[in-house]
């Protein structure tokens, strides 16, 4: 479940209580008159089952409680309540597939955030994977899979194009393309100083390569992983369920792809650049067309659920 802290101007009060009444899954409705200082107000508190509370705060920011109050909402690890049972057996669907927009619009936003600490995982991400395909390790590529950030920018632009918020979508290809920019640019210049003190040639870049060939060589399954691990990141996303985005960083090549075209352009090698950037290319739109479709989907699922949802007894 979810509980939500509200501070609610007196005169808005009876129609927040209205509103938390009537909204199917809400229990524990309490109400403190007066209790709020900053900004000042009565203090409602209230449970609301996760597959109902997008309901609930739609509803909350009609009556503008966003901007004339406060909304504030937390995720409950346990319940024991008969009344809290109940909510969820009257609310539609299961809690594991509800979507919260607003906080996935939340955390995509801080996710896409440009911050230093992207740039250095994208960076770092970045030079690991130019050391993994060098050395034909796949253990390093999946490695740097794994650090590197850019799913969150991804996941931004999805859900900007379905929320149609282009400020959102502004934010998340700005960290998208400089992050790239930045992580191939000083894995280009890590590459030739690996080549200076003898760690990296271009013999091994140019050498067999039965490991790592994949992030320059493009195919029709790389656009089918992509496609596939978009969507099971957007899912993941959506249904709270986080540990989920280590499967799906690790099932595309877009770190990997982007150190090898920058290694390859360091070295000339046009072939490798070009076939890399096609890569890089392909995993990126795959994963955003995903994206957009599951939140596209889901977003129908649950209009169509709440329309089948009977109103709340009084």
């Amino acid at each position: 479940m979810l509980h939500v802290r509200l501070i609610t101007p007196p005169e808005q009060t009876d129609d927040v209580v209205r509103l938390i009444g009537s909204t199917v899954g809400t229990a524990h409705l309490v109400v403190l008159p007066s209790a709020a200082r900053d900004p000042s107000g009565d203090l409602v508190l209230c449970d609301v089952v996760r597959e109902a509370g997008e309901e609930l705060l739609s509803g909350l920011r009609e009556l503008r409680i966003d901007r004339t109050g406060s909304i504030t909402v937390e995720s409950i690890d346990l319940t024991l309540s008969e009344q809290a049972e109940t909510a969820e057996k009257e609310a539609p669907g299961e809690g594991a597939d509800a979507v919260l927009w607003e906080e996935l619009t939340d955390a995509t936003h801080e996710e896409s955030t440009l911050s230093v600490t992207y740039l250095a995982f994208m960076t770092l991400a970045a030079m690991i994977a130019a050391c993994g395909v060098v050395l034909d390790n796949a253990v390093l590529i999946v490695g740097a899979m794994a650090v590197g950030p850019e799913f969150g920018p991804l996941a931004g632009i999805a859900t900007a194009l379905v929320r149609r918020a282009p400020r959102l979508a502004l934010r998340s290809l700005t960290a998208l393309l400089a992050g790239f920019a930045l992580a191939m640019a000083v894995t280009a210049g890590f590459a030739l100083f690996m080549d200076a003190v003898g760690l990296f040639s271009e013999a091994k870049l140019e050498g067999p390569r039965p490991n790592t060939n994949f992030v320059y060589a493009p195919d029709a399954f790389s656009l089918v992983v992509a496609v596939l691990a978009g969507a099971a990141g957007t899912l993941s996303l959506t249904s709270a369920k986080s540990g989920a985005l280590i499967g799906v960083a690790i099932s595309v090549t877009t770190i990997p792809a982007a150190a090898n075209a920058a290694v390859a352009l360091a070295y000339g090698d046009l072939a490798q650049a070009r076939g890399s950037t096609i890569q890089l290319l392909l995993n990126l739109a795959g994963i955003v067309l995903a994206g957009t479709l599951t939140l596209l989907a889901q977003k129908w699922f649950w209009a169509r659920q709440r329309e089948r949802t009977p109103a709340k007894a009084d």
